[in-house]
């Protein structure tokens, strides 16, 4: 059914799939920021709004995404998820947090980049059992203006991988950063720096252990 909240809450999932608030979509794609936010989804007098279709195309535009890609989120759409969450998901789970220094050091993580040491500090997080999450917490303005010192990012090792997504990435040499993957090949990759004075890197096949999505972060 396409209703008014299943087509927000399609844009929602936009931005939560793009590890983005919908404040932070709505700038990606070239909108005032508060064009997605809550007090703009229903009118003062209690009449719904909609999404123009401008706008929408631009969100689109902005995450690489189809018309068909949307109206397939709007009819799986089947709770609110501002935030990417969906009313199935609110009581949520308790996943790992690491900073960026215990993410660095051995034994923190299965092959597949997962945290698997014991006595992690955990958080909650809006999610089903069993989903597949972690969290990295920023200390440091190496991420900035993208992310700041405290924000908490949500990983997803199991996430798909798209250009241009934001992803951390951990080396054989114990190595860890968040960046923008620009290229994903079987020779290497090459990931952009959020800010511009780090300068991109690149990795031949072998040099990084792993790649994992960030698919949402607290800001």
């Amino acid at each position: 059914m396409k209703s008014h909240a299943n087509v927000w809450k399609a844009l929602d999932r936009l931005a939560a799939e793009a590890g983005l608030s919908p404040s932070a979509l709505a700038r990606r794609s070239g909108l005032d920021p508060t064009t997605f936010n809550p007090s703009k989804r229903v009118s003062k007098d209690g009449r719904n709004r909609w999404p123009s279709t401008e706008s929408i195309f631009k969100v689109l535009h902005a995450t690489d995404r189809s018309i068909s890609d949307f109206a397939d989120y709007v009819g799986e759409a089947d709770g609110p998820v501002y935030g990417g969450m969906s009313d199935q998901s609110q009581k949520g789970i308790e996943i790992p947090m690491l900073g960026f220094a215990e993410a660095g050091g051995g034994g923190w993580f299965d092959d597949a980049g997962y945290p698997a040491g014991e006595g992690l500090e955990t958080i909650s997080f809006p999610a089903q059992p069993g989903d597949d999450f972690w969290a990295l917490q920023v200390h440091g303005d190496s991420m900035e203006p993208i992310y700041r010192s405290g924000d908490r990012l949500i990983i997803s090792p199991s996430a798909p991988l798209r250009l241009g997504d934001r992803v951390v990435a951990r080396t054989r040499q114990g190595e860890v950063m968040a960046k923008v993957l620009a290229r994903y090949g079987d020779d290497g990759i090459d990931l952009y720096s959020f800010n511009s004075d780090h300068p991109p890197r690149s990795f031949v096949t072998g040099e990084v252990e792993w790649v994992a999505r960030i698919v949402w972060a607290s800001q």
